[in-house]
């Protein structure tokens, strides 16, 4: 729980006293000292002197409050940015790790997107999505998403349903931000999901709602994971009956998955150019840059030359690498893991 410590009194009698002791001094100057009451140049140079002093320390006193009140902004915002995206470890059951996010708010530590990664007995799962809207507006339907999904992939074995609880607890915490604010406009909120299972030799299986597809990354190759039409996201529209997860190549031996959100590739230069995520992650491994960490690094830095410093929208990146030993497979398994070079489609829900 996040606590935020409230001032004793002490501390709001030293808040106010200060400037009215500052406003008390110069009163007293003015109605009882004779010097005031004087026309000549001395005298004035002197009030004037005297109310400089008083105004200069009441600045000094606002801005010392003011830097204060900041600073314990920034400790809460810190503490809940490890409560809803907690550090992830380096390595998760065998698969290396990666995680970055950017809050398009200056200066807030949170913002839309959200990203985990769970070891569990069903494989290794991962989530990344992004929250309508950014910012310290998007943290309640973060915390939302996220606590449903560190609950749902360990008790269903089933990637639809891990999904649909995902979907229950948005709904959920919609219908309690209405009943809070009718104003506010929850109808117009959703949230886009990857879901994704790593097996223990590699297989992939997806659920996508309405969130970018993730990049193969080996060698100095770059390619979408899929190009299946996703479901729609996650708040306006009702799941479709059946939710068969997309099963995908499985992985090789050191090869990457790069998951990102929209932010990344909508991000704009100042001459209206979107983001080359694809070409810069492919000049990336050109320039040698093999592990989670370096490749983070080398697209985030690229990104903040491309927006200046100060993209639109939030961004996140999570870079899985599996470096796991595999079993040797039968010749007939090798020969259809080699022929299997694109993801099923799926049937279109709309």
């Amino acid at each position: 729980m996040i606590r935020i410590r409230a001032r004793g009194p002490g501390r709001r009698l030293l808040a106010l006293g200060l400037p009215t002791a500052w406003g008390a001094l110069a009163v007293t100057y003015k109605l009882g000292c004779p010097l005031a009451q004087q026309n000549g140049l001395g005298a004035r140079i002197a009030t004037s002197a005297v109310f400089f002093a008083v105004g200069t320390g009441l600045v000094l006193h606002v801005r010392h409050v003011l830097l204060r009140e900041l600073k314990q902004v920034r400790e809460v915002a810190g503490a809940a940015q490890s409560t809803l995206l907690r550090p992830l470890p380096s390595e998760v059951d065998g698969l290396r790790v990666a995680a970055a996010q950017l809050s398009a708010d200056r200066g807030a530590a949170v913002g839309g997107d959200l990203y985990e990664v769970v070891a569990t007995e069903h494989g290794v799962r991962a989530v990344m999505g992004d929250v309508r809207g950014h910012g310290i507006g998007a943290v309640g339907t973060v915390a939302a998403v996220l606590g449903s999904f560190r609950e749902a992939v360990h008790d269903e074995p089933d990637l639809g349903r891990v999904l649909r609880r995902l979907d229950r607890a948005l709904a959920r915490h919609l219908r309690e931000r209405a009943a809070a604010d009718p104003e506010s406009p929850v109808a117009e909120d959703f949230v886009t999901v990857l879901l994704l299972e790593i097996g223990r030799e590699g297989e992939v299986r997806v659920l996508n709602c309405g969130h970018p597809w993730p990049y193969r990354l080996l060698d100095t190759r770059v390619e979408p994971l899929s190009r299946a039409e996703p479901l729609p996201p996650l708040g306006p529209f009702p799941l479709p009956p059946e939710l068969p997860a997309v099963a995908c190549p499985s992985l090789r031996p050191n090869e990457v998955l790069f998951l990102h959100t929209d932010g990344a590739e909508d991000a704009r230069d100042a001459h209206g150019r979107f983001f080359p995520l694809a070409a810069v992650l492919a000049a990336a491994l050109g320039a040698g840059a093999r592990t989670p960490q370096a490749l983070l690094a080398a697209v985030f830095t690229r990104l903040l030359r491309h927006t200046q410093g100060a993209p639109a929208d939030d961004v996140a990146f999570l870079v899985l690498r599996d470096e796991r030993p595999r079993r040797r497979a039968p010749s007939g398994s090798r020969a259809a893991a080699r022929s299997a070079t694109t993801c099923p489609q799926p049937t279109k829900h709309l």
